[in-house]
């Protein structure tokens, strides 16, 4: 099964492929969107639904894994985050594939055992899950990567 993880925002998706085979995950593909923040936001949301729908097209995933929005410190990136979230999903639903949402501290529970673990902690055990690969630089697509290996290990199945 090919999971796309994904970790909204207006000026970077995180976005990742994994191939799972309920013994192995190999990662296949990682990267991110980016927006210029001296673009308008129509243009920027439709920038991540084209971008969105070429990595669609491109790897045809099984089941699409999306980090939920649930508490957000700053209110002022909240909006627009919250905007780019449901152009994903509407490119998602357009596509036909099945979402699923996670919280952070679901992702965190399900990685390490522990739902408030640091960022740190959350990357090593995503480096174990992948089995030494050397991971992205930028924590917005090691967060992706996460959510992927989260809905690989969750009870929830691709209907």
């Amino acid at each position: 099964m090919k999971i796309l993880g994904i970790d909204p925002g207006m000026a970077i998706v995180g976005y990742c492929i994994l191939e799972y085979n309920e013994k192995n995950i190999v990662l296949l593909n990682s990267g991110s969107i980016r927006t210029s923040k001296d673009n308008k936001e129509p243009c920027r949301l439709l920038e991540i639904f084209e971008d969105m729908s070429a990595i669609i097209e491109k790897y045809k995933p099984d089941a699409a894994s999306v980090e939920k929005l649930y508490f957000f410190k700053n209110q002022k990136t909240i909006m627009p985050v919250a905007h780019a979230r449901g152009v994903i999903l509407a490119v998602l639903g357009k596509y036909g594939i099945p979402v699923f949402e996670y919280t952070p501290m679901e992702v965190k529970q399900v990685l390490t055992g522990y739902g408030r673990a640091e960022k740190k902690e959350v990357q090593v055990m995503v480096k174990h899950a992948l089995n030494g690969v050397n991971l992205p630089k930028l924590d917005d697509t090691v967060d992706s990567i996460a959510i992927a290996i989260c809905h690989s290990r969750s009870k929830q199945e691709v209907a």
